[in-house]
Order: structure tokens, then C-alpha cells, then sequence
């Protein structure tokens, strides 16, 4: 069986993975594409949004890629609000989202599933965190499963010891104000150590595991 991972999770050096007032108009909260720059000239992202070229990195190759199923939540999928972006919302990602696996979207708003291009289907689990894992177990089978946000969603797992691996991208940016990764959060107490450390221009990489 896999392992349950969030790789490629950007956070400020004060902790924020995420800015203030998160709408359709700054999904990641004023500030937040910041973290990503890291990210952006990737090869790995580039293809995303559908760019040639990009450099080799090999922390956004496996945030992306080689897993069996995603878990998302609400946000991830859809701005703030009860109306999910409106009655022909897909996600922010077009027709053909990055996942390219089944991907399950925490939600207590229920939804028929969205099947996409590319091999994505949008699954809305009503169900609470530990049922949407297990679906995602399943559907992934010997495959990694990756829990790819935001942070309410990662600070759950965590706090339940679900997450095997976590990858921060720490962003050389300050956001003062958002929401924060491990505000109330023990990670030693939880059995995390930190294995590996790179540090770049844009990011300095910090894996933890348990």
C-alpha cells in the first residue's frame, strides 16, 4: 500500500500557507501567489498551464507527480461560498485539471462526481477526513495518496496522524496575516522529524516524516 504525502506545500517564514481574504479574485488570499514563485518557472508547472520549457526541480516533479489519488479541499476546488463558484464551476484548473487521478473534495455541500479530461474525476466527500482517506485508499491501490490542501485540510490530517510525509516549500516571504500551518500544533508530539533540507533562491525545501 501507499503512502499518504503533502509535497509541495508553500509557507511563508512566519508560517502561513495561505494569505488573508481568499476569493475568486486571490484564491491563495491576498499575498499568497508569493509562495508559489518557487514553483512558477518549473518545468512541472509550466506544462500545467499548458507552456513549454521550465527548469528541472525535483521537489515540484514529485509534488506532481506518481500518485493514485489527491484529497482537496473545498477551497481547493471552488472560491469561498456556498455556490462553488457558480452552476457551471469545475475547478480553477479548466477543462483539463494537473491531477490526472481520482480526487476527492472535503466538502459538507453534497455534489454528483465531475468527471474531467486528462483522467480527473472530482469526488465530493461528505463524510469527514478519515472517510475521504479511505476512499482515496482504495481508488489508489499500491499508489501514494497526496493531501494537496489548503491548510485546514493538511492541519486536519496532521493532526491526526495520517500524513506519513510532509514537503514545505518555505517561501523567503512574510505574510503577517492568513492562515497558519501550526498555530496549536505539536509536531515532535506527533512523531514528525525533519529528514531532509535543501535550500534554494526561492525556497528552501524542509521534509518531515514520521
Amino acid at each position: 500500500m501507499g503512502k499518504v504525502r503533502a509535497r509541495g506545500f508553500a509557507v511563508s517564514i512566519d508560517g502561513f500557507g495561505a494569505g488573508p481574504d481568499q476569493s475568486l479574485e486571490h484564491p491563495m488570499g491576498k499575498g499568497g501567489r508569493e509562495l508559489h514563485k518557487w514553483l512558477f518557472p518549473t518545468r512541472i508547472f509550466r506544462s500545467m498551464i499548458g507552456q513549454d520549457g521550465g527548469t528541472d526541480d525535483r521537489f515540484a516533479s514529485a509534488a506532481a507527480e506518481g500518485y493514485g489519488a489527491f484529497i482537496l479541499g473545498r477551497n481547493m476546488f471552488g472560491p469561498a461560498g456556498d455556490d462553488w463558484g457558480g452552476p457551471d464551476w469545475k475547478g480553477w484548473w479548466g477543462d483539463n485539471p494537473p491531477y490526472h487521478a481520482p480526487t476527492f473534495i472535503l466538502t459538507h455541500h453534497p455534489r454528483a462526481p465531475i468527471v474531467m479530461e486528462g483522467g480527473t474525476t472530482f469526488h465530493f466527500a461528505t463524510g469527514g477526513i478519515e472517510a475521504a482517506l479511505a476512499q482515496a485508499k482504495a481508488a489508489a491501490g499500491d499508489l501514494d495518496v497526496k493531501i494537496g490542501g489548503g491548510v485546514s485540510t493538511v492541519r486536519q490530517y496532521l493532526l491526526a496522524g495520517a500524513i506519513d510525509e510532509l514537503h514545505l516549500a518555505v517561501s523567503p516571504i512574510v505574510l503577517g496575516r492568513g492562515e497558519h500551518l501550526f498555530a496549536g500544533i505539536d509536531l515532535l508530539g506527533l512523531g514528525y522529524r525533519v529528514t531532509e533540507t535543501v535550500p534554494t533562491e526561492l525556497a528552501t525545501h524542509i521534509v518531515l516524516t514520521r
